[in-house]
């Protein structure tokens, strides 16, 4: 009799019944072994150290549920999720395929809208609530909007990656990737010498440089600052770390003021000008003149400094009409339109729910489907059907009718599997991936991502948001046969 296979595809075990080695992915096979004879208790030990480091240094986030808003650190998994060179080849490929077609698709909407005229974007995306008229004819320097982008990847099987969304506004995580490689290297400093992992430490190095990259010709040395809204901010920790890693200056909108079309810093020596301003505060609160009055958070008269070209702002405003989940569905095409070329990593089959086939399937399957509100983010404002309650399916139900528009749906995926260390021991767990793309004069990624991982069993939802945790991502470096230097060194820095 033929064994059953696997409901989801287990990136370490093709045969979950097998004990042998002949049972484990290649890739997997040496840390498998090595899994092997660690003890569940001394594994339990090092995910308790990791837990009292990331609170000593403050890792955290809000995470709401049952203290609305209550601040605690995201859980960290002490098992690393790994990943091959030929796959971060493909993935780090269509990534940048990706965001370089969503750059052009954002400077073509906010001047000749050639998209909209082929009549492959349909022109209701000019009313779409993230589009910025006032950024209509503005010239951004080299035409990048998206300068850091965080595409969201799902596995399904040992070949096929899907892209879940795009994250164009202001996309967070990347500390997580770093911290949980230097927290790795120190708890498990043995397999950075047996493991060609590829370093990620280099990061912050390769964003100054994009950002510098931005400013205006004319600067020779140009002012970096990181914008935050203020520690009350669920990603504080992120914005303050990434500002101290790059050994820029981290502001916030009171530290900065307006003159002579320029934007200037206040510092104990006087005002400094700033030449770009990485920004983590959304379009809605940067300008109180401009867009939400209310806002003490924002600077005002910056959106006239910007549309003059007298500061460069990272991310552009108005990028959020590229990541809408009803802009998602055209990227594919995008890529056609702009690049020539054929997508490298496909979309999930999505259905439109403004369309009225696509309603009508959508509500006769929703005991089957993923519904998302188009601006939603974080997990929230999304029913997963399987495992929704017949009230709460009744419920979104009425929420579809009300407002078609406001959503997509898409089917439930099998996402992929990684080890995971629970109470119990070591045991399946569904995760996601989101690398991230750099895009100044060129397009990179550092070879690392955040691995975002559901820690309830059976669960889809990987949103630290909703209790989700995180792994530290290894990125194998092709034909070595030794462990990279800069991670060796790194990793005995750390016993020290």
């Amino acid at each position: 009799m033929k064994k059953s296979q696997p409901q989801f595809f287990n990136e370490m075990q093709l045969d979950l019944a097998a004990s042998s080695p002949e049972g484990v992915r290649e890739i997997y096979k040496a840390y498998h072994q090595w899994l092997k004879n660690v003890p569940h208790h001394q594994l339990n030990s090092k995910r308790m150290e990791a837990e009292l480091l990331f609170r000593r240094v403050g890792i955290t986030f809000n995470v709401y549920g049952e203290n609305d808003g209550a601040e605690r650190l995201i859980p960290f998994d002490v098992l690393p999720r790994i990943l091959s060179a030929a796959e971060w080849r493909h993935l780090s490929a269509g990534s940048i395929q990706r965001v370089k077609a969503l750059n052009m698709f954002l400077h073509d909407i906010y001047h000749d809208q050639d998209i909209i005229k082929a009549g492959i974007m349909p022109a209701t995306i000019l009313a779409n609530s993230q589009y910025r008229p006032e950024m209509f004819g503005v010239d951004v320097p080299n035409q990048i909007y998206a300068h850091i982008a965080g595409v969201d990847l799902v596995r399904t099987s040992e070949s096929q990656f899907y892209v879940l969304e795009d994250n164009l506004r202001t996309p967070s995580g990347v500390s997580y990737m770093l911290e949980d490689r230097k927290m790795m290297m120190r708890l498990f400093p043995e397999l950075f010498r047996q493991y060609p992992i590829a370093p990620v430490e280099h990061y912050p190095q390769v964003l100054l440089n994009n950002l510098r990259a931005v400013a205006q010709t004319n600067v020779q040395e140009p002012t970096v600052v990181v914008l935050s809204p203020g520690a009350y901010n669920s990603a504080y920790f992120e914005h303050a770390f990434l500002a101290q890693q790059m050994g820029i200056e981290l502001v916030e909108g009171q530290d900065l003021f307006v003159r002579n079309n320029a934007v200037y810093m206040r510092t104990t020596e006087g005002p400094q000008r700033v030449d770009v301003i990485y920004r983590r505060i959304d379009d809605d609160y940067i300008d109180p003149l401009v867009f939400n009055a209310n806002s003490m958070l924002g600077v005002p008269g910056l959106l006239s400094v910007y549309r003059n070209g007298g500061v460069t702002l990272a991310n552009a405003v108005g990028t959020g009409v590229a990541d809408d989940k009803a802009t998602y569905i055209h990227v594919p095409a995008m890529i056609r339109f702009y690049l020539g070329e054929e997508p490298l990593l496909e979309n999930v089959p999505t259905y439109e729910l403004s369309k009225e086939d696509d309603l009508a399937y959508t509500l006769a399957h929703l005991h089957e489907l993923v519904v998302k509100e188009v601006q939603g983010s974080g997990g929230y404002g999304m029913l997963v059907g399987p495992a929704a309650s017949k009230q709460e399916l009744e419920e979104f139900r009425l929420r579809i009718i009300s407002s078609p528009a406001s959503y997509i749906a898409q089917p439930t995926l099998a996402l992929s599997t990684c080890p995971t260390l629970v109470a119990e021991g070591i045991a399946p767990r569904h995760v996601d991936l989101r690398p991230f793309v750099l895009s100044g004069k060129t397009c990179t990624l550092v070879p690392g991502a955040l691995c975002r991982v559901a820690m309830k069993e059976g669960s889809l939802v990987v949103n630290s948001s909703q209790g989700g945790g995180t792994k530290d991502t290894w990125v194998l470096e092709e034909d070595v046969a030794m462990p990279s230097k800069a991670n060796v060194n790194q990793a005995e820095e750390m016993l020290c």
